[in-house]
């Protein structure tokens, strides 16, 4: 997978995860924003649509091509595997810091394994699948951040995605602003303190 890996001073290893249409560069000045000393590993998502990164493909707006996003979610996941042998990073302290596309990614590995990061910051995420058996996140802290005017999150999807992670045990914060999709620094900074409270 295209990514970028930047060493840095803590044990600490931020992953990031870009919107549709992003890149492994987009994220890098919100990684420096949250913690500066952090390794970072900022991958780029496999699959193109009309030309714009995802990490998984969707059938139409909303709807996800669910073979394609269980493929990818075991190809990224195995990918961090892979980054943390080859960079020689600590597999156990890998924060995951997605949007969007990203997020939703971030979550299905979340729902896929158990304790697969060491926490998770998920900037407007949607549902990316259910009906799956439960995993054991007791360990591991997650912030969401939402928007009441996200067009393009379905209704009461951010409450379902919360439940789901409060049914596998993890440790869940919900921080909702009045803006729609795009990230904003409201939620950067609330997501920031939170962070600092790890």
């Amino acid at each position: 997978m295209k990514h970028i890996y930047q060493s840095g001073a803590s044990d600490i290893t931020l992953l990031l995860l870009h919107g549709t249409g992003g890149n492994e560069f987009d994220l890098l000045p919100l990684a420096k924003h949250i913690d500066p000393s952090a390794n970072v590993l900022s991958v780029r998502g496999n699959v193109l649509e009309y030309g714009m990164p995802r990490f998984f493909k969707r059938l139409a707006m909303g709807v996800f091509d669910m073979d394609s996003l269980k493929e990818e979610t075991e190809n990224l996941y195995q990918f961090i595997d892979e980054s943390a042998k080859k960079y020689s990073f600590d597999r156990y302290k890998v924060i995951a810091v997605g949007y969007s596309n990203g997020a939703n990614i971030a979550a299905s590995i979340l729902l896929h394994y158990n304790q697969p990061f060491y926490a998770a910051i998920l900037f407007h995420p949607m549902v990316p699948i259910r009906n799956l058996e439960k995993t054991d996140l007791e360990k591991v802290s997650i912030f969401i951040g939402a928007g009441t005017n996200d067009q393009m999150t379905p209704d009461g999807e951010i409450d379902e995605l919360n439940a789901m992670f409060d049914r596998s045990l993890a440790k869940t914060t919900l921080f909702w602003t009045s803006h729609g999709h795009q990230l904003n620094k409201e939620e950067i900074d609330q997501a920031k303190l939170w962070y600092d409270q790890l």
